[in-house]
């Protein structure tokens, strides 16, 4: 029986039973943070043996025979440039690699347009006063917060099955100040969707009408899968090229939840006309990112075939955990219809609605029981969600007990907010 078709006389004695749950769930003292995205310790441990490999001077040298530890090669040592081009789907030539991190080459990128024209005779982005940037929603918080430092009117656009809402995008884009759109095309964070060949096609076809449009294709869980059989994604560049557009998007990828997050990998990869202006300032902020890291990764893996082989050890590790949390859900609250949510098929996130107009308290109650999970609203821009329904579980860090406890707290948590909610409205 649905919490909608209780009377009011069983909604109150529902809501002093989970009241009583809560206060005693709360004398567990749990302190677990889920509120980002963070491998565990064990995925951790998988990669620990990389840092073993470089023990000498003749360890050094790239196969071009640069020596890594030394200045120059501001693109990234050849054969990790090649292993990056592989995992993005395009050739060694359009890579740059960078450090660790993939967000810093979108801030970089972002920071780069805003001084300095991409589309000769174009104004840099600085200078268009009412500037805009299509945000799928939900979507990922920090891309939200790069186009939100710089200005940008952000837009949202809903998320459908196979990706964004391209009917609206088709028309957006019609507008010469939107500026690009933010996209996380495949296991989407958080949705955990990935783009249709439709949405990658009708992408690759875009005619904006600021010839400096831009897509920012954060491809951050392209090896991601939390099954044996992931989903495919069309190759962008690949779409782009044969419609014409390659200047459209440009490619971001990184190893920061394959390895280490604070010492991974990061590329992108982008047409030459994009890469020369994109490369005009990484030459004066830098003389060339840590190769011996470069190196050390390419070792490791040996190919792009090796890392794909080390998520499988990954995908044992973290898929029971998204298992306890899906099924938590289904025996837990799925028969008193107070959520509904996607079965991500990969990525790094389960994302929920509850009733609406009770997101933020069921965040505030969790994190009085003890597990802060993400701010209610972080997934849409402004932190604004329209609906107050969504939530972003992130269920990899925990141990599997800590994460069972957890998911308890949340579920409790869940089911007071929407029978509060109800008694409130009647």
């Amino acid at each position: 029986m649905q919490y909608q078709d209780y009377t009011r006389e069983q909604l109150l004695a529902e809501r002093d039973r989970l009241r009583a749950d809560y206060r005693e769930i709360k004398k567990l003292g749990l302190r677990l943070n889920m509120s980002r995205g963070v491998p565990s310790p064990e995925q951790l441990g998988l990669s620990l043996p990389m840092l073993d490999i470089i023990h000498s001077e003749s360890d050094c040298r790239a196969i071009d025979g640069s020596d890594c530890r030394n200045y120059g090669l501001l693109d990234g040592i050849p054969s990790c440039r090649q292993m990056m081009a592989d995992m993005m789907e395009v050739t060694p030539n359009m890579v740059m690699v960078g450090g660790n991190s993939s967000l810093n080459m979108m801030f970089d990128t972002i920071a780069c347009f805003m001084n300095k024209p991409v589309v000769k005779g174009e104004r840099p982005w600085c200078e268009v006063a009412d500037r805009k940037f299509l945000c799928p929603a939900p979507g990922y918080d920090r891309h939200f917060g790069i186009t939100g430092y710089f200005g940008f009117e952000m837009i949202p656009v809903p998320m459908h099955p196979d990706g964004p809402d391209m009917d609206l995008v088709e028309q957006l884009v019609k507008d010469p100040s939107v500026k690009g759109i933010w996209c996380v095309p495949k296991y989407s964070n958080p949705e955990g969707i990935t783009y249709s060949n439709e949405v990658v096609r009708r992408f690759a076809s875009l005619n904006p009408a600021a010839p400096d449009f831009r897509i920012m294709w954060d491809n951050a869980y392209c090896i991601h899968d939390l099954t044996d059989s992931g989903d495919t994604l069309l190759p962008i560049m690949a779409a782009c090229e044969q419609a014409g557009h390659p200047d459209l998007p440009i490619l971001f990828c990184s190893t920061s939840k394959i390895t280490f997050p604070g010492s991974g990998v990061a590329a992108m990869a982008a047409s030459m006309n994009n890469m020369k202006v994109i490369k005009n300032k990484y030459k004066y902020q830098t003389i060339g990112y840590d190769k011996i890291n470069m190196l050390r990764h390419v070792r490791f893996f040996g190919s792009f075939d090796g890392m794909k082989a080390h998520m499988a050890k990954h995908r044992a590790v973290i898929a029971p955990r998204f298992e306890l949390v899906m099924d938590r859900i289904d025996t837990q609250l799925s028969d008193y219809g107070v959520i509904s949510y996607n079965r991500p098929r990969g990525g790094y996130f389960v994302s929920v609605y509850v009733t609406h107009g009770t997101a933020k308290r069921v965040v505030d109650l969790c994190t009085e029981a003890g597990v802060t999970l993400t701010n209610a609203g972080a997934t849409y821009p402004y932190g604004k969600d329209p609906d107050d329904s969504n939530i972003r579980i992130a269920p990899t860090y925990p141990s599997l007990d800590e994460l069972s406890k957890a998911m308890d707290i949340f579920c409790i948590c869940t089911r007071l907010a929407s029978v509060e909610k109800l008694l409130s409205d009647a």
